[in-house]
């Protein structure tokens, strides 16, 4: 793992973390009248934190459930809990402690203090990950103005070079105000420049995406939650070699491949960013103009991690994610087919109990069993919502006649002097594709 700057993430920090460092994790959960409605699971939301932080190679050696009723401004956590947590810590030797939900930098200054370890929070985590995980042009950039607009709010904690600035007003003798206000305005002009490069990029993005809908071939974009299995779906259509794996965020950038459906020659599948609960607010304006190449598909096939406890719930934050980008209404127009995954991991009365429609298919992306039926639906899906259109073609003008026959249905059929003239059954979407043949 890299870092691009002090403040960067935890690996640069003045503490030293090391790769495989030992951490303990905590999921506070609120309880009482005034605690939030969730539908996910305790256990279920520890078991993910922990993964998080294994995917950025810390050795997780301790995991608990913290029970707060009320939150302490200054800690998060009562007194007796911290000590008990400060026990843990030092009977693990733990380096870094994970507090899978927000806190404040206030909390995070005095919980380091208290705990004698490196903290960090949900938000805090996520954007490490992402950061290690981007290789595009496009991706670190995004990941690189998340970081910095989180950091921005935490400059006093986190950019550990001003710690040798002494000679501030504070009774603690901390870092010199003349030499924070400098690295704000540092970090705000390095803002203004990655969001003037991005608009770039995704200028670009823009005339790639538009140059896609002038091609011939529809475009089918993969969602879900992480670890849901996309990019093992995404590998088992396509013949390729996506890096997929039981991690979660092992592929950031997207991805895009061709395969064959039965009623397509060429269609475009793209693997995009897995979601996740809570993803931060800053990643999800950072990546909009990614996620936006799903609004563009001809169809999204949500990917499900069926055998997962928390697989409605998962669901929900994808939508949820979807809706916050302000997409909802452009995804009404594009038909959406979900796939059950992992059913390989399923006991047989769960499997039994699947309901499969026209707008749901069971599978396994590991061992490929329903594929053939995506397949079949996928291809019946971009097929829905087509009109008859009268074509009239040149004797000479075999290729697009060829087109036709490929995608579309050609119904009727009159040879006329110099041509013929067609009655195609065609989607809007591949009416314009072949418009513009």
């Amino acid at each position: 793992m890299t870092t691009a700057q002090p403040g960067f993430g935890i690996w640069d920090d003045g503490r030293g973390v090391r790769f495989g460092a030992p951490a303990v994790v905590v999921l506070p959960v609120r309880e009482g009248p005034k605690a939030p409605p969730s539908l996910r699971l305790p256990d279920a939301r520890l078991a993910e934190a922990e993964g998080l932080a294994r995917a950025i190679a810390l050795d997780v050696v301790h995991s608990e459930i913290i029970k707060l009723r009320t939150a302490s401004a200054s800690t998060l956590f009562g007194k007796g809990q911290i000590e008990r947590l400060a026990a843990a810590v030092a009977a693990h030797g733990a380096e870094v402690v994970i507090v899978d939900g927000i806190v404040t930098p206030i909390q995070q200054r005095n919980l380091e203090r208290d705990l004698k370890a490196k903290v960090i929070d949900r938000t805090g985590l996520i954007l490490e990950i992402f950061g290690e995980r981007a290789s595009t042009r496009e991706g670190t950039l995004q990941v690189e103005l998340a970081h910095l607009q989180y950091q921005a709010s935490r400059l006093v904690r986190s950019w550990t070079h001003l710690e040798r600035q002494r000679g501030g007003f504070g009774f603690l003798g901390g870092p010199g105000e003349s030499q924070i206000e400098a690295d704000r305005r540092l970090i705000r002009d390095r803002i203004v420049r990655l969001k003037a490069e991005l608009d770039d990029v995704r200028r670009t993005r823009g005339l790639h995406r538009r140059q896609r809908q002038r091609a011939p071939w529809p475009v089918v974009a993969l969602v879900g939650y992480t670890n849901a299995g996309k990019s093992t779906l995404f590998n088992r259509l396509t013949g390729a070699e996506v890096r997929a794996e039981d991690l979660l965020f092992a592929t950031l950038d997207p991805t895009m491949r061709a395969i064959k459906l039965p009623g397509h020659d060429k269609v475009v599948l793209s693997d995009t960013v897995g979601f996740v609960s809570d993803l931060p607010t800053q990643l999800v304006a950072a990546f909009r103009a990614t996620l936006e190449e799903v609004i563009e598909a001809d169809l999204i096939v949500h990917v499900r991690d069926i055998s997962h406890s928390d697989s409605d719930a998962q669901a929900q934050d994808v939508a949820n994610v979807l809706s916050g980008l302000g997409l909802a209404d452009e995804l009404k127009r594009v038909p959406m087919l979900t796939v059950y995954n992992k059913i390989d991991a399923m006991d047989p009365d769960a499997r039994a109990a699947l309901v499969q429609g026209d707008d749901a298919i069971a599978v396994s992306a590991l061992t490929g069993e329903g594929v053939d039926a995506l397949r079949e639906q996928m291809d019946i899906l971009l097929r829905a919502g087509t009109h008859v259109h009268d074509i009239h073609l040149t004797n000479n003008d075999g290729r697009r006649m060829a087109w036709l026959h490929e995608h579309g249905d050609v119904i009727g059929r009159h040879d006329e002097d110099g041509g013929v003239a067609l009655q195609v059954r065609l989607s809007d979407a591949d009416r314009a594709r072949f418009a513009a043949l």
